[in-house]
């Protein structure tokens, strides 16, 4: 922020007169804490530029503040006039929050110029009233016991940040003063008498008020309350204590009510505690009213009471549930015996299972070995069986003989039978089971006879086989067909749908899923026509009793779902600059294939990055082969063209209206390739050589990579490693056999090397640039004059020549007469062994090529030629070499032209 600051008042600066600036800026300002918002806390105007622009909407405005804080913003007043005012977003608080903000108020007009500057406002104290804190600021709710002597209650405690920090008390008040209570000057509460909660009020109202320094106050209210203290007993009111009951009464039927009051006051009426104390599991009480209510049923006949019909019970009274007073008090219950046992029987309800082919005569059931009655005395266990009434049984079923509660069948139960049909084939028969003793209770009986139907059709399809047709385009989860079996056998049983075999695909076992219930066939996933175009399934029907099997012949419909594909996806080109319109950029040509349409139906377009419409794609339809062209000419120096670097998208869309289909009817789908171009402003050329001091250039070549290719320096780096350490172990063992097999003796030629007077001493200029060189390359292209291969650095532009021994051939060809490019030194041109002078005496490689450069001159200032040169040579005094040496010298000169040390 600091840097963008320096950057805005540099540019105000160098624009002069006529930039925009801020009057009444910068500044200080002060503003008081608790201001309400849109408080007005600083006016400031704006000054135009000498254009008269307008400032830009939304501006002036304050793009930072220190510290952070949304309490400011700017408000338009009217013209260039402007004040910063406060929202309502945060509150000013000098005591908790900061005192000082430095606004940074930024604008800026339509004509680009700006202006940035500081207003600081200040936060100032004023006095706030004293406040309570917590519940109490509320009000607060105290509790006297009665007959508490008199003593301290509570402490009342206020804050005010202002005396707090000057360590000025606050003072406490009661409004108005009570006779039953006092508070000290520092907030203490006391009560001065001895309550009484029958006697005297159950509460009392305080208003206590808090005054500071200044004369500022604040209330809150203190509720006292006086608690009642429980001392007496608990008493009974009930007059009975004997109760008689007849057995059989429902649950929840009131037998009795207790009674029972408390001495202590009305107030403790509502907190009696009923509760039965005896163990029992016939009657419970309600624990707040005292009735007594028949919990579960009261049976005579059964348990102990048949022995003894007497119940007895303890009830207890209490008028708290812990710690409190109580009473208890014994009462009894008499059950009345009744005649309540009717006939019963292990179970009324009874379901019979009977096949539809059995026969007529046949016992279905047998009441007498399942009813019985409870009764222990006759004739109260004595009963019969009434005449079996029935529902859709008519005819079918009979008591035989009459009143022996046997049931026979007389009829027929063929399930497929049309009446039996009306029937649902189920049949219910009421028997009545009846006491012969007053007052004659009766049971029911019901009798469910359910047919067991038999497997007598075939499961079948509704056709033989089924064919269905669906789009390739259909998505996972499409139902494209339905097969339907069913069985004449009643009821229907379910029938549960599987594929047994067929259906599968490259990726999945199965293409197609059923639902086991309903037979309707889905995708599971998409299918694709030129894929497999027909499959063929086998459908599997299976209910309780069969099973059945059918075949379902899917189409696959063929649609225009695939997306053309081009070869390259993506590509690098390099051309040069001056390329001329309507050339095909370096031969490059895309061919398309789309599996699902013709060659005809390709249409090729540029989208993104084709600025300037300088690419266009020949043909742009109709063809699956394509060459990129330029179409219009760069033009840099103009400032037309500012991009050097292209990337192409380009969308290949098979929906050219050449192939033949109503594009109406025709799904469109569309393919990418993404061609990166980079336009080469300098083709790389050879400097020609003069008559000055010949220079070697060595052109730095440096290499950047992408940061997600992270691994590529770390791979150079130790195989750089690994290399130098295989080269210096190299060198260390061909050094020790020149030490041992070539014993190079040098001894002082007696012969001068240059007689005196025959050649002026020269020298000899060169001048070497070292570059480092990385090796990193990501692209190749050729080079438009020399017609060469390079390689180059998308991110840098880097080059290098992809063979060097051969561009300097070709460079030496290309080059104008009279020049000679720079060139690696052949075995002849240093000298290898057996090259002499003309005296015959043998020459090292290293003097041969010193002579054999462009750059020796003879004593007038011109170039030598090869025969004063061969004299000059024969003149100079060198050692006199044996072929052992030779050999060590030729083999030090291979090892540096190797190394690349070895310069012309």
């Amino acid at each position: 922020m600091q840097e963008a600051v320096l950057l805005l008042i540099l540019l105000s600066a160098m624009s002069g007169g006529e930039a925009l600036y801020l009057i009444h800026l910068p500044a200080t300002s002060n503003v008081t804490e608790n201001s309400p918002p849109e408080t007005s806390v600083h006016t400031f105007s704006v000054h135009l530029s000498a254009s008269l622009s307008p400032v830009i909407p939304g501006f002036p405005m304050i793009i930072n503040s220190s510290p952070l804080t949304e309490v400011f913003r700017v408000k338009w007043l009217s013209g260039t006039n402007f004040e910063v005012v406060t929202t309502e977003k945060e509150q000013l608080d000098f005591e908790t929050g900061p005192n000082i903000f430095d606004l940074q108020i930024y604008v800026k007009d339509d004509a680009g110029f700006m202006d940035l500057q500081v207003l600081t406002v200040q936060v100032t104290d004023v006095n706030e009233p004293p406040q309570f804190l917590g519940n109490l600021a509320k009000g607060l709710d105290l509790y006297i016991v009665e007959g508490i002597k008199p003593r301290f209650i509570y402490q009342v405690e206020a804050f005010d940040p202002e005396d707090t920090r000057r360590n000025i008390p606050l003072r406490y008040f009661l409004i108005p003063p009570s006779n039953n209570f006092s508070m000290s000057a520092n907030g203490i509460l006391f009560s001065t008498t001895e309550f009484d909660f029958e006697e005297g009020h159950n509460s009392y109202r305080l208003i206590v008020e808090v005054r500071d320094s200044q004369g500022l106050t604040a209330s809150t209210t203190l509720q006292v309350n006086i608690v009642n203290i429980n001392d007496e007993i608990p008493r009974f009111t009930s007059p009975t204590r004997e109760f008689v009951i007849p057995e059989e009464l429902g649950p929840g039927t009131i037998v009795a009510n207790i009674t029972a009051e408390d001495p202590d006051g009305q107030s403790f009426t509502s907190f009696l505690l009923y509760s039965i104390t005896t163990l029992n599991s016939y009657f419970m009480i309600n624990q707040l009213t005292g009735t007594i209510q028949v919990a579960h049923r009261i049976d005579r006949d059964a348990g102990e009471l048949r022995q003894n019909p007497v119940i007895s019970l303890e009830v207890l009274v209490k008028d708290r549930p812990i710690g409190g007073q109580e009473n208890r008090m014994q009462i009894t219950f008499l059950v009345k015996d009744i005649n309540d046992n009717p006939a019963t029987c292990t179970k009324f309800t009874f379901s019979i299972m009977v096949p539809e082919n059995t026969a007529k005569r046949t016992l279905l059931l047998d009441l007498n070995s399942v009813c019985f009655d409870d009764d222990s005395e006759a004739p109260n266990s004595q009963f019969n069986f009434t005449t079996p009434s029935a529902v859709g049984s008519h005819g079918r079923f009979l008591q035989d003989p009459a009143g022996s509660g046997k049931i026979v069948l007389i009829g027929d139960l063929d399930y497929e039978n049309p009446s039996n049909l009306a029937a649902s084939n189920k049949y219910m028969v009421r028997i009545q089971v009846q006491d012969v003793a007053h007052p004659y209770y009766k049971n029911n009986i019901y009798i469910y006879v359910l047919t067991n139907p038999e497997n007598e059709f075939p499961l079948i399809f509704d056709q033989p086989s089924y064919v269905f047709n669906v789009s390739e385009i259909r998505p996972a989860g499409t139902q494209f067909g339905r097969v339907q079996a069913t069985d004449q056998d009643l009821p229907q049983s379910s029938i549960v749908y599987s594929i047994s075999a067929g259906g599968a695909g490259l990726q999945y076992t199965n293409m197609f899923w059923i639902n086991p219930q309903t037979g309707e066939l889905k995708l599971v996933t998409k299918v694709d026509y030129e894929t497999t175009p027909t499959y063929t399934l086998r459908i599997q029907a299976t209910n309780n009793e069969d099973t059945n099997s059918v075949t379902v012949t899917v189409n696959i419909l063929e649609k225009n779902d695939e997306k053309p594909v081009c070869i390259p996806n993506s590509y690098f080109l390099a051309i040069p600059v001056d390329l001329k319109v309507g050339t095909n950029i370096q031969n490059f040509k895309l061919v398309c294939t789309d599996r699902d349409s013709s060659p005809r139906s390709f249409r090729y377009s540029i989208g993104s990055g084709n600025v300037n419409s300088h690419f266009t794609f020949s043909p742009n339809a109709g063809s699956n082969v394509t060459q990129l062209l330029l179409a219009t000419r760069f033009d840099y120096t103009g400032g037309l063209d500012k991009i050097w670097d292209y990337r192409l998208l380009v969308y290949i869309t098979d929906d050219n209206l050449l192939s033949g289909r109503k594009k109406a009817d025709t799904l469109v789908e569309t393919g990418t390739v993404t061609l990166s171009i980079s336009v080469i402003s300098h083709p790389t050329t050879i400097v020609t050589t003069t008559s000055r001091p010949r220079i070697t250039h060595q052109i730095l070549r440096k290499n950047a990579y992408s940061p997600s290719a992270w691994y590529v320096p770390f791979v150079i780096t130790f195989g750089s490693i690994l290399l130098l350490i295989f080269l210096v172990t190299l060198m260390v063992q061909l050094a020790n056999a020149i030490h041992r097999h070539c014993p190079c003796k040098t001894r002082k030629h007696k012969t001068p090397l240059v007689k005196k007077g025959e050649m002026k001493n020269t020298k000899r200029e060169v001048v070497v640039e070292t570059i480092q060189m990385s090796t990193v390359f990501d692209g190749e292209a050729i080079d438009p004059v020399t017609g060469a291969k390079y390689e180059f650095n998308s991110k840098t532009g880097a080059r290098k020549w992809k063979d060097p021994f051969m561009q300097m051939s070709k460079w030496k060809e290309s080059s104008p007469e009279g020049t000679t490019p720079n060139r690696a030194v052949s075995a002849e041109e240093i000298g290898l062994p057996g090259s002499t002078d003309k005296e015959g005496n043998e020459l090292s490689g290293t003097a041969q090529a010193e002579s054999a450069g462009p750059g020796s001159r003879n004593q007038d200032g011109k170039p030598g030629t090869q025969k004063k040169r061969d004299a000059v040579l024969t003149s100079r005094p060198y050692p006199s070499h044996t072929q052992e040496s030779k050999q060590c010298l030729l083999l030090g000169l291979m090892e540096e032209h190797k190394r690349g040390t070895l310069i012309v």
